[in-house]
């Protein structure tokens, strides 16, 4: 309800600044926010209910427009320690967002920043006022659709442009993004994890060194390396087997990140195939997961709505437990095509998914989830203390 200037109450319609265009032509109406223009790309949605900035600068958004399903984001401002792209140079991160509820101004002592001007500084282009639970069963019916976010202040739109721009933008399906998002040079890493009184510390005795592959790495997965004991060197996503074993590493991990695994394949996983051969520990998280499938001959298939959220049930078949993990993800490794030396160590209790392996003649496990827990719950982060324990015992058996 409004009170007009002449005193009369009533409801008043929002001006239309922005609209999300699908590929089958239907428009959806908002008010916009953040960057204007226009941008292209698939639509997903996310079921956290925090954490909408770690959220939007993972770099596995990179070519997406992402839905939130909780009503309120960006209500507590932005900050400067919860960016999760190490590349700042990159447009890491998602294109556009959609959320139910205007906006506010931030509320929160950590916020340094408003969420609209940080938008803007970024070139995410934001939009409010949808029905997101409508948007949100149509993805779930219908599958990720692509589809063109557009903002205008004035609210002119070339509408008929949108839609063909819509309909004719290329799928996610043999798209390579990772060139966007990964760092163009090699560099260190030793900031480990944040606490309320202290911030993030330093790394300053670590045990083991590790190459991390960046194909769109996330911060706090690096900083749990650090904190679980390892000195970090990030290489660029094309760094060959050669320079990478020039390091010198104890182990080697391999990112997540955006796109198709199989596009990205085409130069990962000669690079993974070798590294393997030369029996390195190795540790894969996500697009990392689905890269060593496909290193060891397995394929990866594109799902319908992915999995996008903070509260996914995973069984982790080598603990007999039940986590609740943060993920991330469009496409899948096909358990069926898994050869016989790779184990099965988990599955999502959602859709039945695989969602971790590990083989059995070689030092090396992944899993599709996020257990750096940035947002989400902590209940994987002992997975890292698997990889150091990986570590551990290589180093035991080359000095028996």
């Amino acid at each position: 309800m409004t009170i007009s200037e002449n005193g009369a109450s009533g409801w008043v319609e929002r001006k239309v600044t922005a609209l999300l265009v699908l590929a089958d032509g239907t428009v959806l109406e908002g008010q916009g926010f953040g960057a204007t223009g226009e941008k292209a790309g698939e639509v997903c949605f996310n079921t956290a209910m925090t954490g909408y900035q770690e959220i939007l600068t993972d770099p596995s958004y990179a070519g997406q427009i992402l839905t939130f399903t909780f009503p309120h984001i960006g209500n507590t401002g932005t900050n400067a320690d919860d960016i999760e792209t190490s590349n700042l140079a990159a447009e890491a991160g998602v294109l556009g967002l959609v959320v139910h509820a205007p906006v506010t101004n931030p509320s929160n002592y950590r916020a340094t920043d408003s969420f609209d001007d940080w938008l803007k500084r970024r070139g995410i282009i934001g939009l409010s006022g949808l029905d997101t639970r409508a948007l949100v069963a149509l993805v779930r019916d219908k599958g990720m659709p692509n589809a063109v976010i557009a903002h205008a202040p004035d609210g002119v739109f070339d509408i008929p442009a949108l839609k063909a721009k819509a309909a004719g933008f290329k799928s996610m399906a043999g798209t390579d993004l990772v060139p966007g998002v990964t760092t163009a040079h090699n560099f260190e890493w030793d900031e480990t994890t944040w606490d309320l009184e202290s911030g993030y510390g330093r790394q300053v005795a670590p045990r083991y060194h590790v190459v991390a592959i960046d194909y769109g790495i996330k911060r706090n997965i690096l900083r749990l390396l650090a904190e679980a004991g390892c000195a970090v060197t990030v290489v660029p996503s094309t760094a060959s087997a050669e320079e990478i074993l020039a390091l010198r590493p104890d182990g080697v991990f391999l990112s997540n990140g955006p796109g198709d695994p199989a596009a990205t394949g085409a130069y990962a996983v000669p690079v993974i195939k070798e590294l393997l051969e030369h029996k390195i520990p190795i540790f894969g998280i996500c697009l990392g997961h689905q890269l060593m499938a496909l290193a060891i001959g397995a394929k990866t298939v594109k799902m319908h709505q992915g999995h996008h959220g903070a509260n996914h049930p995973v069984m982790d078949f080598t603990t007999g437990k039940v986590e609740i993990v943060s993920m991330n993800h469009g496409f899948a490794v096909d358990r069926d095509s898994l050869p016989p030396d790779a184990r099965e160590t988990h599955k999502s209790l959602f859709d039945g998914s695989n969602c971790g392996l590990e083989l059995t003649g070689r030092p090396a496990f992944s899993v599709q989830h996020h257990p750096e827990a940035s947002p989400g719950p902590r209940d994987s982060h002992y997975l890292f203390a698997r990889f150091v324990a990986l570590m551990d015992s290589v180093k035991q058996d080359e000095a028996a």
